[in-house]
């Protein structure tokens, strides 16, 4: 899936790609949005905050994501172990398109889009420990196109059944484990697909419901 541009971020990413808190909170990506945010339902209770949205080649807002729990560190700080978070991957479920200038097509969007974006999305808190600085990004490289591979074929065995509920309706997703933690993706009625990805938090009793007012977590 293509993304051109990340609305939203407001400050550099650090090294390795995760973002510090001061690229997060801004809304005014998520407000230029056609379609319903989603984030984990009333049944989580902890903190909920902003990420980061992309946009496609004609600057659309095709995919954005909400955290759920503690704000994740990359794997391999002291602090891994003890984190517990969920983040949710709202994706328009877009056809083939032509872009806005008429100059060529866009692709379209998938289970396998928000499958791929929840792998990368948990990638970007990942560091295996001992790995020199230099290492990582050939590292990163090498497990985004084992993420892609992985979207690509969600009959695999890689990929296990799992229900939930999505705005109260129980829900087919496709799900896998590894030793980061988790992911999940699957669509709604409501035109979107979802992906989702976590440590620390059981997938198995999460649920999703769309976003009433995404103002709200400016």
């Amino acid at each position: 899936m293509e993304t051109t541009s990340r609305v939203g971020a407001q400050a550099p990413a650090a090294e390795g790609g995760q973002q510090g808190p001061s690229a997060r909170r801004t809304v005014d990506g998520y407000l230029l949005a056609p379609f319903p945010w989603y984030g984990l339902d009333e049944a989580f209770t902890g903190p909920r905050w902003l990420m980061q949205v992309g946009a496609s080649a004609d600057g659309a807002i095709e995919h954005g994501s909400i955290g759920h729990g503690d704000e994740p560190s990359v794997r391999g700080d002291t602090t891994e172990d003890k984190e517990r978070f969920a983040v949710v991957v709202t994706v328009a479920a877009n056809p083939v398109r032509r872009s806005a200038d008429g100059t060529g097509l866009l692709e379209a969007t998938s289970v396998s889009s928000a499958a791929w974006l929840a792998g990368v999305g948990l990638l970007s808190f990942t560091w295996p420990g001992q790995m020199d600085h230099t290492l990582r990004d050939d590292w990163l490289d090498q497990q985004t196109e084992t993420a892609w591979v992985l979207a690509d074929d969600l009959t695999g065995s890689d990929w296990s059944a799992l229900s939930l509920p999505v705005d109260g309706v129980p829900t087919p997703f496709h799900y896998r484990e590894s030793e980061f933690g988790w992911v999940l993706a699957g669509s709604t009625e409501k035109g979107v697909h979802l992906g989702a990805y976590g440590r620390g938090m059981s997938a198995y009793g999460l649920g999703f419901a769309m976003i009433k007012d995404i103002a709200t977590y400016a």
